[in-house]
Parts: structure tokens; sequence; C-alpha cells
């Protein structure tokens, strides 16, 4: 085997690993890889980015192919050592690799963050009714919650009916059904003690 042709393996290699990972973003294809190999440790390990890793499938992928075309270039259309081709194809390859995971975590993570539990706690929850609740019935009520708007399936706490568009806050949240009281009545109770 030529320098030329292990160049060329290895572009080829890293262009395919590149293309199958773009594939599958855009696709939502999910594929597992071992834990160590992407990146990814132990949530709570530090903040974001503490634990994430510069060598990654797609670090080692842009890698592999600016490597490989960097080196098949220089093989093939330069009078060079191979020493020295050598040298400037892996230097070519860690900064394809330094711009690929400098674009990951500066660009598309930048605002990324850890997801905290209390940030959907349901409990205390202030929205409306999009439908009456009848006595023991089931309605839905719409919600506000970590910027988005949301419905879930609502009972009135006390069993009694609610009508359409009154505020509610949940008491207690089972089984995927908040249980509810009309605001009002909890302001009330607040003012009355």
């Amino acid at each position: 085997m030529t320098w030329e042709n292990f160049y060329f393996f290895c572009f080829c290699v890293g262009f395919l690993c590149s293309l199958v990972s773009f594939l599958a973003g855009t696709t939502h294809l999910h594929l597992h890889l071992p834990r160590g190999f992407h990146g990814h440790a132990a949530h709570g390990a530090g903040g974001k980015g503490a634990a994430e890793s510069p060598i990654n499938f797609g670090t080692i992928a842009a890698f592999l192919a600016w490597f490989g075309g960097a080196g098949y270039l220089l093989s093939r259309y330069s009078s060079i050592w191979a020493v020295l081709a050598l040298a400037l194809a892996l230097l070519s390859g860690l900064a394809g690799a330094a711009a690929v995971f400098w674009f990951l975590f500066k660009v598309l993570l930048k605002h990324d963050r850890d997801l905290d539990p209390a940030d959907y706690e349901m409990v205390g929850v202030l929205g409306h009714l999009s439908t009456s609740l009848r006595e023991n019935g089931t309605g839905e009520m719409i919600f506000s919650q970590d910027g988005v708007r949301r419905a879930s399936s609502a009972r009135s706490e006390s069993g009694e009916p609610i009508a359409k568009g009154v505020e509610v806050v949940v008491t207690r949240y089972e089984r995927g059904i908040a249980y509810v009281r009309p605001w009002d009545e909890i302001s009330e109770e607040k003012k009355e003690n």
C-alpha cells in the first residue's frame, strides 16, 4: 500500500463517517455507540461541558477526512518528503478536528443546559381550562412551563364542576392527570388568613 492509497482510504472513511453522522442527525436516526466513544459522561459530574470529550465520533471523522485529504493532495501533487507530508497531514487533521469541536461546543451547544426536574414540577402550576370540568369528570388545562405552552388532562380536586376558561392551580399530579382548584378560591383563602 502506498502513502497515496493510505491517505485516500483515510479520507474516504472520514468522509463516509461524516456523511453517515450528518444523515443520521437530519433523519433523527439514533446510533448507539459505546459510552466513551462519543464523549458523553454521566450527568451531574459538573456543569455544562465539564464531561464532554474532544475525542468523539464527529472529531474523529473530521480528523480522518482532513488528514486523508491533505495527505492525499500532498503525496499526489507535490514532491515533498513523505515524513513532511505526514506531519502536514497530521496538523491538517488536528485543525479539522479542532474546528469541528469548536463549532459544536461554542456555536451549536452554546445555550445548552442540564435539565432540572424542578422546572417540570406540576404542583403549583397556574393555567386555564380549555374545556369545562364536569362533576367528577376529566377535561383539559393549558399552561406555560419552561417557556413552552403545554396541555394536560385535568380534574377538579373537590370533584365539583369548573367552567371553561377559569384560571386554575394544580394541587397534585398523579398518573398524568392534574388535580386543580380555581385560582380565585385559593386567593380568597389566603386573604382570609
